[in-house]
């Protein structure tokens, strides 16, 4: 199960090696050239996966059975990649001309595919399809100047919040009512920092892309070609962010932690709030059963009514010889049956508009999967992919010390963030 819960892998890193291999072979035109994909389901269909085989073998041959008995003229190969290397494995396929006809992507592994014209541009191939995913799954495969949609949704994650209900008690917040929305959140903050001595920190970390588009920041313009997250609300972000630090009501070691170190802190009861998953929670009520007692949760705080989505897809390759059948075994691995019944071995959740409204997701029976699940579930429906495609890894660690120097005071966040947003756009333009 750890491959599949692992949805915010930094599959970004990539980008860069995606396009220098593929600028070897591809004329860089975008959009996925020959979107015709009528005619017959036949022939053969190689099918590549993310380091799945190992736990979930006999689901996919399931499904690889019924859909040739479905089509008896259609055949499908299944090739599954390990998770390390994965994203150099694709580029080599594309400056090689052997990307298999269906392949499993993230939506930033997708966009160097789509802009050699590597991707099948599914808004025009297999538009009739579009009324069957939530709105923002579909969305989530759209690339900054590039005109269609390039994946197939599969399946989503999002991450809710952990709060210590006895943390808020204690410092005078009402334990059923954690923070919504960020002026709460910061208000709130500051006053747990200050009832409990600066002992008691609200959070443990700084704000990510995704805490900026959270916040209702716009993170590019709208051609795709510049970052803009510092604009004014970004800089108005940063500076709550800066004045949490001085008060106290952000942890110490935020500047330096890493996502395990802020969970332990929450374990310990020195931190109130912190994103986590149901296998949290069990850990929490094996370890720290003092904590467990008085754990809620909650959605992610957010400005803009959508929590941040993690999605995966499937990409139907442009240049493929057996079209019809791609899209065709592309959209059934991604329809509404086989989509959960995959929910159902996993803990991800279905791109399919009516999946969530199921009873596997709305009502609760008293363990900590469901209650993790039914949580995430509902924030699921609205939710969109906050992180832009073309953010990689490299403007991720220039976000992140930009942003550690606005709030130690080393740099105004104006500043700090007018000199990240300037070497991101050079980034994206050198890539």
């Amino acid at each position: 199960m750890r491959r599949v819960t692992v949805l915010r892998r930094a599959g970004a890193a990539a980008v860069a090696l995606a396009v220098s291999a593929l600028t070897l072979t591809a004329c860089g035109t975008g959009g996925g050239g020959g979107e015709d994909a009528s005619g017959k389901v036949e022939g053969q269909v190689t099918f590549q996966t993310w380091n799945l085989k190992a736990n979930f073998k006999d689901y996919f041959e399931g499904i690889i059975k019924d859909f040739e008995r479905k089509y008896p003229d259609a055949q499908v190969k299944w090739i599954d990649q390990p998770a390390e290397g994965y994203p150099e494995k694709l580029s080599a396929d594309a400056a090689g001309g052997t990307l298999p006809d269906v392949v499993n992507v993230s939506p930033d592994l997708a966009y160097p595919l789509a802009k050699a014209g590597l991707a099948l541009d599914l808004e025009k191939a297999a538009g009739k399809y579009r009324g069957e995913y939530l709105e923002g799954a579909w969305k989530s495969h759209r690339m900054p100047g590039l005109p269609g949609v390039y994946a197939f949704p599969w399946y989503l994650n999002t991450g809710p919040m952990f709060y210590n209900k006895e943390l808020f008690r204690k410092a005078g917040l009402d334990p059923d009512k954690p923070p919504t929305s960020y002026d709460q959140l910061f208000t709130d903050a500051v006053a747990m920092a200050k009832k409990s001595g600066r002992r008691i920190a609200m959070l443990a970390g700084t704000p990510s892309i995704e805490d900026f588009g959270r916040y209702g920041v716009r993170l590019m313009n709208a051609r795709g070609s510049e970052f803009t997250f510092n604009e004014p609300k970004g800089v108005e972000l940063l500076r709550h962010y800066k004045e949490l630090y001085a008060a106290g009501a952000l942890d110490s070691q935020a500047l330096t932690a890493q996502a395990e170190s802020a969970g332990r802190k929450f374990a310990q009861q020195s931190v109130a709030m912190n994103p986590g998953s149901a296998l949290d929670l069990q850990n929490f009520k094996r370890d720290a059963p003092s904590l467990y007692r008085h754990i809620g949760i909650t959605d992610a705080v957010n400005n803009t009514g959508k929590a941040n989505m993690y999605v995966q897809g499937l990409m139907v390759n442009a240049q493929s010889k057996v079209k019809p059948a791609a899209v065709a075994f592309a959209h059934f691995v991604t329809d509404k049956k086989n989509q959960m019944a995959f929910a159902r071995k996993v803990t991800i959740f279905p791109s399919t508009k009516g999946s969530l409204d199921d009873p596997y997701f709305t009502k609760e029976d008293g363990t900590d999967a469901t209650r993790v699940r039914v949580a995430s579930a509902k924030s699921l429906k609205t939710a969109v992919n906050y992180t832009p495609v073309l953010l990689s890894d490299q403007m991720k660690t220039v976000l992140r010390n930009a942003v550690a120097r606005a709030v130690q005071g080393k740099q105004s966040p104006q500043a700090a963030l007018d000199g990240a947003v300037a070497e991101c756009n050079r980034l994206l333009k050198t890539g």
